[in-house]
């Protein structure tokens, strides 16, 4: 798992804790869902490939 998932897990967390101060269970609970699914490398990190695909197309298009 990338560093950048890492982090967004946690900000997932987090946000989680803040939803449920405010009285949003089941924000929460979608928030920790997604998290852990970040966490258990079931999400591929596609960043660097959609990066390298924007740059090719833009390249090209001059």
């Amino acid at each position: 798992m990338s560093d950048r998932m890492k982090k967004q897990a946690a900000k997932a967390r987090d946000a989680a804790d803040t939803v449920r101060a405010r009285g949003k269970e089941q924000e929460a609970q979608r928030l920790e869902a997604y998290a852990d699914r970040l966490d258990s490398g079931t999400v591929a990190d596609r960043t660097d490939d959609v990066s390298r695909l924007l740059s090719w197309g833009l390249r090209r298009n001059r």
